[in-house]
This record gives C-alpha cells, sequence and structure tokens, in this order.
C-alpha cells in the first residue's frame, strides 16, 4: 500500500508542475495532495510541520494566483475580457501551437483579443491591456512553477531520505 501511495503522490507532484502552466489545473494543490499522499504512509513518520507550512504556502499562492493577473491587467489599463483571453487563448495556444511557444503565443493572443472585444476602438489600449494581463499570467505562472518545483524537491528529498523502507 506504501508504494501505492508513493507513486500515486509522485504523479500528483507531477501533474501539479504541469498544472502550474494550466489555468484548468490547480497545480500547488495537486502537488500538495501529492506531499499529503507521502507523509500518510505508514513508512514515512508525518510531519506536521511540514504539511501545515507548504498547505499555508498553497492556500496563499492560490489567493495570489488570482490577484497577480488581475492587477497586471488593471495596471496597464485592462479589463476582465483580458484575463479571460489570457487563460483561452492558453488553452488554445497549447492545443495547436508547438510546445514552448503555444502557452506564450496564446496567452498574449488572447489577451488582446479579449481586449478587442471589450472596446474595438482603441487597438492601443488594447495592447497595452494585453501586455499586462500577459505579464501578469507570466508572474503568477512562474511564482506556481516555483513553489511546485520546490514541493517536487522536498517529495524527492523525503522520499530518497526512506527508500530502503518502500522497497
Amino acid at each position: 500500500m506504501d508504494a501505492l501511495l508513493l507513486i500515486i503522490g509522485f504523479i500528483c507532484v507531477i501533474v501539479g508542475v504541469f498544472g502550474s502552466f494550466l489555468p484548468v489545473l490547480p497545480g500547488p494543490s495537486i502537488s500538495w495532495i501529492g506531499l499529503l499522499l507521502l507523509y500518510i504512509t505508514d513508512t514515512i513518520p508525518i510531519n506536521y510541520w511540514t504539511l501545515g507550512i507548504t498547505l499555508v504556502i498553497t492556500i496563499a499562492i492560490t489567493v495570489l494566483d488570482y490577484v497577480i493577473p488581475a492587477k497586471g491587467t488593471r495596471k496597464f489599463g485592462g479589463s476582465s475580457y483580458g484575463v479571460w483571453g489570457t487563460n483561452i487563448g492558453l488553452l488554445i495556444g497549447l492545443l495547436f501551437i508547438p510546445i514552448p511557444f503555444g502557452f506564450v503565443v496564446g496567452a498574449f493572443a488572447g489577451a488582446f483579443v479579449g481586449e478587442m472585444i471589450y472596446n474595438s476602438q482603441d487597438k492601443k489600449r488594447a495592447l497595452k491591456a494585453a501586455t499586462g494581463s500577459f505579464l501578469g499570467f507570466l508572474a503568477s505562472a512562474f511564482m506556481k512553477f516555483m513553489v511546485c518545483m520546490l514541493f517536487l524537491g522536498t517529495f524527492l528529498y523525503v522520499a530518497w531520505d526512506y527508500r530502503k523502507s518502500f522497497f
């Protein structure tokens, strides 16, 4: 049972890393679940401090994930259409444009199209707002990616320390 929890936990942490760029998946939350699965095995003694601190980080990152793109968009004079356009463009870009450029081009183009839908008269303002929305998305994604990589490192470190007990 411990080996199964270890494997599922590892899969959760890896999916969380990918989820840090995909708006559909809550990356840090999935990664934290992977850590939780690691610590509820019989092999590894539960560490409430590690789980508590990582949970607080996960909650903070989740809240900031909604605040940062909105602040970036507002700072550059954008609307919620730009934020939604960024997310939709990101998904479309991932599906139709080769990685790693898909999410970059898609997110920016989506933000621009979203702002043009909001106000089709002012292309300069739409471009500025799309830039703000895109920069907010990049800052948020980078922050989530770093946290997920920290969780992955924690997972691997703890699992490596107890590797002889698992197998």
